[in-house]
């Protein structure tokens, strides 16, 4: 067996190292704000509330989900906030280094019901961490998968995909939001050229990209999901799609799925989780920043660059 990672852009998992941090394809970790004549005003907590609710509604969220404000006052001073996937110890303890009041992340920290936040536990600590620090938490997740111009917009417009809709309409929105897209390459491509550009966008991680179908079969129609999408194949396939893109993809999904495309379409390239999320924090970022100079909040958005996603070798034969 050969110990082998994803090297399109190796980074490592040794966050000490300066080079590991580069992830990409957020070429900076601050995000430039836009220069505007409207003149900054004291931003609190609250006025971040109203722009993250204007661009990622809690209205997009998926029954299950729990997103929104975890820890912080709506009176507080807000002058640096930065995004991440998960809120990990690391991540956190990065965003209080850096000097952030307010931490944004895509996945919860409390998505199931707890009876205690001890500091004895890892989410405990972190509760403990963000509180004692001054750091308020916000969550946004499924609102922010469905949302125009979220994780999804996001990871078609980085595989240059054109004239998309969304995989699963969202059922309180508009027409353009909702789970997943669907769209078109500009030109027909080799599912291994394809497979080979994916590899390339997306942050490296161990896991890498894995891929099923003919590697020389011709595909242009692609559907895609951030994050674990292996619950939307009956939507994959009633959108006809030549591909589809997602994260997590579990052995009886994948290998059913395979089963009844009787080697034909939708062919399946699973991804990592995180890699597939992250792709979407600098446009978050710009996208918050732009709406609070709109309104006269002077805010500085950061993109964290720690690499969360859990693994840290493969083995492969």
């Amino acid at each position: 067996m050969q110990s082998k990672a994803n090297n399109s852009q190796d980074l490592g998992k040794n966050n000490d190292s300066a080079e590991a941090a580069k992830l990409k394809p957020v070429a900076d970790e601050k995000v430039e704000q836009p220069v505007g004549e409207t003149p900054a005003v004291e931003t609190t907590l609250g006025n971040v509330l109203e722009a993250v609710e204007e661009l990622w509604p809690k209205s997009l969220a998926e029954g299950w989900d729990a997103v929104g404000l975890v820890t912080g006052r709506t009176s507080q001073k807000i002058s640096k906030i930065v995004m991440a996937v998960d809120p990990t110890l690391e991540v956190i303890e990065d965003a209080i280094k850096r000097g952030a009041d307010l931490l944004i992340t895509h996945h919860p920290l409390l998505l199931r019901g707890v009876t205690q936040v001890a500091g004895t536990s890892f989410k405990g600590e972190a509760i403990h961490r963000l509180i004692e620090s001054g750091t308020a938490l916000l969550t946004a997740h499924t609102n922010a998968d469905s949302a125009i111009g979220g994780v999804n917009d996001a990871l078609a417009d980085a595989f240059g995909l054109k004239g998309c809709v969304p995989l699963v309409e969202s059922k309180d929105g508009l027409p353009e939001e909702g789970l997943g897209r669907v769209g078109f390459l500009e030109k027909p491509m080799k599912l291994e050229d394809f497979a080979e550009r994916v590899y390339t966008v997306l942050p490296a991680v161990a896991g890498g990209v894995r891929v099923a179908g003919d590697r020389t079969g011709i595909v242009r129609k692609i559907a895609l999901c951030g994050g674990a999408g292996d619950s939307l194949f009956d939507a994959v396939r009633s959108h006809q799609a030549d591909v589809y893109v997602t994260a997590d993809l579990r052995h009886h999904p994948a290998s059913e799925a395979r089963e009844a495309a009787d080697g034909g379409f939708p062919y399946l390239i699973d991804v990592s989780h995180f890699a597939s999320e992250w792709v979407w924090l600098s446009a978050g970022a710009r996208a918050l920043g732009n709406v609070l100079k709109d309104t006269g909040h002077e805010v500085e958005v950061e993109v964290s660059q720690i690499n969360s996603d859990p693994w840290d070798f493969v083995l492969t034969p």
